[in-house]
């Protein structure tokens, strides 16, 4: 199974100049943890609900700082054609739980969740079991195997 077959599509994008606070609200809006971040067609970054909390709120910053200031830069991504199976693996060594999926062009055409890899079958149980062990280090800058980053 690939990745394409099971990723959510018709992802919003957000661009670094909106406003954390425009982000959270979209975020609540779509019941979403995590917006690509996007310039002139390609993904820069990613922001998530924890990019909010930790490095813009517990920072002492307001809802209009802008979302690139706050965003993860070396995100991790996937291919749309890749092998569901190595990708959920892969997402579990790294302790990831959403990746954004590209085309060879490199332009965003999904997202991949946990809840996404769960729904579609028993690989859910992989990555989910790798994902919820506690790491030492969280840096999604360091991902191997399959992954490629901004």
């Amino acid at each position: 199974m690939q990745v394409r077959e099971v990723m959510t599509q018709d992802v919003p994008l957000i661009s670094p100049f909106d406003t954390i606070g425009e982000a959270a609200k979209l975020m609540y809006k779509l019941d979403a943890g995590c917006l690509p971040v996007a310039e002139d067609d390609r993904l820069v970054g990613i922001i998530t609900d924890r990019d909010i909390a930790v490095r813009a709120i517990a920072a002492g910053r307001g809802p209009e700082t802008p979302v690139g200031a706050v965003m993860s830069n070396g995100v991790c991504y996937c291919f749309e054609d890749q092998d569901l199976d190595e990708i959920a693996a892969n997402m579990a060594d790294i302790q990831v739980r959403r990746l954004p999926v590209m085309d060879r062009d490199k332009r965003l055409v999904g997202i991949l969740s946990l809840g996404d890899i769960a729904a579609s079958r028993d690989v859910g149980g992989v990555a989910l079991s790798g994902i919820v062990v506690p790491s030492s280090q969280h840096n999604q800058s360091d991902a191997g195997g399959l992954y490629y980053t901004l």
